[in-house]
């Protein structure tokens, strides 16, 4: 049966799905750019809005897998978008990582590093006393 003849529930469903995964698409894009551009509060207002849509689609979708499946082409289009998700995590993750390295060589013992027990605020050695001998 040629598409054009397709059962008319299908294309109800198709077309109910193609606004939420484009959506997702949307805020995807957004997100992506705002990382690129190291623009924080356009990333943490991206993200908010990639948070809503997928929920929106992942209710849209949930609901057309229980009544007769999401068409192979907006699948497609899922998995890519959950690949986008996946890759812009692993950035982030990378990212973070990164920050935290630069800040434990510019403030040893800030974060999760233990404290540095060679120098104190005022450069003194901050080492406990009694500890190695100078004598001969």
């Amino acid at each position: 049966m040629p598409a054009s003849f397709a059962p008319q529930p299908a294309l109800q469903q198709a077309a109910e799905l193609e606004m939420p995964i484009a959506e997702v698409e949307n805020a995807l894009t957004a997100l992506g750019m705002a990382l690129h551009q190291q623009d924080a509060d356009a990333v943490v207002l991206a993200a908010d809005t990639l948070h809503a849509a997928l929920a929106r689609a992942v209710v849209q979708v949930g609901r057309a897998a229980r009544n007769g499946g999401v068409p192979q082409p907006l699948r497609h289009r899922l998995a890519v978008a959950g690949g986008q998700v996946a890759a812009q995590r692993e950035a982030l993750a990378r990212a973070t990582a990164s920050l935290d390295r630069a800040i434990d060589v510019l403030i040893p013992g800030f974060g999760n590093a233990p404290a540095s027990k060679f120098y104190s605020a005022g450069g003194l050695n901050d080492r406990p006393a009694g500890r190695g001998s100078l004598l001969a």
